[in-house]
């Protein structure tokens, strides 16, 4: 996707300022943007304009952030990037475990907003690069074209967040991959992230591909060194 493709996002934030400043600056760069004021308008205006990405503030009138991106993953895999004042790493985990799949602090850069935008956009379309059309680990199959995954023949749903910590860890299976590394790997920088984040999307995956999540024997914990993903066998 180049930078002057157009991407669709619906933004969701009450500041009325903030939303107006930002929305004109999003749209001066190719965005198209659809603001919602209210979160318990967020989950009908999604699924109507169908976004490559949904910006969600957590502090909300009508329903909070949390719930309403916990009712979005239900009904649908689209990248959600949590922007929020409540910057305590609590209200970060929280966020992610409820699906979302980036998380940024106000007072935010637009331009970095922008650029966190579009990586969600392209990971979601499947334009992050060149990579492996499909990798097979035990009975785990990625298509990195469609981004589908199947676990034994039967297709699971993921984020795009999700997608991209699988695809990380198949693409270097049999190896540990320690966090830092994760996160420079899907973020780009291991300082736009922090630790947990990764914890918790490696939570979320194990309940999408493990018999056990409690007993995960493919997506593995090595103690004091990070995560690696097997074929299951052992």
């Amino acid at each position: 996707m180049s930078a002057e493709a157009e991407i669709r996002v619906v933004y969701v934030e009450d500041d009325e300022r903030l939303a107006r400043l930002t929305t004109q600056y999003l749209q001066s760069h190719h965005v198209e943007v659809h603001l919602v004021t209210r979160g318990d308008q967020v989950v009908p205006e999604v699924l109507r304009v169908r976004p490559d990405v949904v910006l969600l503030d957590l502090m909300l009138p009508g329903v909070d952030g949390l719930d309403v991106c916990r009712q979005l993953r239900s009904r649908t895999d689209v990248p959600i990037i949590m922007v929020t004042a409540r910057t305590e790493e609590a209200d970060r985990v929280l966020g992610l475990e409820g699906g979302a799949d980036d998380y940024v602090p106000k007072p935010f850069q637009s331009r970095e907003l922008l650029a966190r935008i579009r990586a969600q956009a392209r990971r979601a379309r499947g334009e992050s690069g060149p990579r492996p059309e499909r990798i097979v680990v035990g009975n785990l199959v990625i298509d990195a074209t469609t981004m589908q995954v199947s676990v034994a023949g039967e297709p699971i749903s993921l984020t795009t967040s999700e997608f991209a910590l699988l695809h990380a860890l198949a693409q270097r299976a049999g190896r540990v991959l320690g966090r830092e590394q994760l996160l420079q790997l899907l973020h780009g920088s291991p300082d736009e992230a922090f630790d947990r984040s990764i914890d918790v999307v490696v939570s979320r995956l194990r309940h999408k591909i493990e018999d056990d999540p409690r007993s995960p024997r493919m997506l593995k914990t090595i103690r004091g060194a990070g995560y690696m993903l097997t074929p299951g066998d052992a």
